[in-house]
């Protein structure tokens, strides 16, 4: 059996669930409640539950034995590494392994590394582009069946609009997201088409209200974080025919990389560095283009690395 540790942010877990996705094979989700501990956690050399609510360890299947663990996070590594002591099982671990790495950087079997994070090369070490995540072929196949008809109307070419915010803060400023907007919609109406917009959590109401007055002169659909309508975002993804992306978000910018359409990141001021690396890591790799004044195509492959990372699972581990 496959044991995925899933985080409590939404962000991380999903890197670990989108490769248990594409093995193909049965798996148990075990989420996960942080406690304080979770900051020194990582010095214990066998790893630890110190770092998670009692539950969990009361909460794991008596009668079951992971072959399998996927991690994600460097919160998650000390509990990843406590289930190798106890089970002996295979280690996948996504993203910074935290203070573990200092103690037990070859105990993980396979550590799968963004190549912006300038991991050091090692046998147990697979670089990738940007981060896993669950927007599969299958899953952008599916979104394009389910909204193809509700998004019918509009016309194309259609500019998917993936706006994020502040890097952990709640507000983008409105003028920024008003001028965003605005670009858009001058591009969009150029060419005849339409724009499929939504903001998220760290957008925020008066920028999400500034965008919407910058689509204004575009024939557009605004899908405002937290509204109870069914989320659009992966019918956009699908049915876009171009997309722009806000740099402040690894997740937003691989998914966006996942489809066949062309990949423009708007806003360079709200990336932080390691943002800065993932980008100019995407468009060294001709996956993404800085946004300009031009939504020309060009030829790349969908980047599907939590199906590369999956396929290397099988390959070394020759599961069953």
């Amino acid at each position: 059996m496959i044991w995925v540790l899933e985080d409590p942010r939404a962000g991380t877990a999903a890197q670990a669930i989108g490769i248990a996705e594409r093995l193909g094979m049965p798996f148990r989700r075990l989420k996960m409640t942080w406690t304080w501990k979770t900051h020194v956690a990582g010095f214990a050399p066998n790893g630890s539950l110190m770092g998670v609510t009692p539950d969990f360890a009361t909460d794991l299947p008596p009668d079951e034995t992971p072959t399998l663990v996927i991690s994600a996070g460097r919160r998650s590594a000390p509990v990843a590494l406590w289930l190798k002591a106890r089970f002996g099982c295979k280690l996948v671990h996504c993203m910074s392994q935290g203070m573990t790495r200092l103690f037990n950087r070859t105990t993980f079997d396979l550590l799968v590394i963004p190549a912006h994070d300038r991991p050091v090369a090692a046998p147990n070490v697979m670089p990738i582009l940007g981060g896993t995540h669950r927007v599969s072929p299958m899953i952008l196949a599916q979104a394009e069946s389910a909204w193809q008809e509700r998004l019918g109307h509009l016309p194309h070419p259609r500019v998917a609009l993936i706006v994020g915010g502040r890097v952990r803060s709640v507000g983008m400023p409105p003028q920024m997201a008003l001028q965003l907007g605005r670009e858009v919609a001058l591009l969009a109406l150029g060419m005849g088409g339409s724009v499929m917009a939504t903001t998220s959590r760290r957008t925020g109401k008066p920028a999400s209200d500034a965008l919407a007055q910058g689509l204004g002169p575009v024939l557009h659909v605004l899908y405002r974080w937290g509204e109870p309508d069914e989320n659009p975002y992966l019918g956009y993804l699908a049915t876009a025919d171009a997309i722009v992306v806000t740099a402040d978000s690894v997740s937003m910018i691989s998914e966006a990389c996942a489809t066949e359409a062309p990949v423009f990141v708007a806003l360079p001021e709200l990336a932080r560095p390691r943002h800065r690396m993932l980008i100019e890591t995407l468009v060294q790799a001709g996956q993404v283009r800085p946004f300009t004044q031009t939504l020309s195509r060009w030829d790349r492959e969908p980047l599907d690395e939590s199906g590369r990372v999956a396929d290397e699972i099988h390959r070394r581990f020759l599961l069953d």
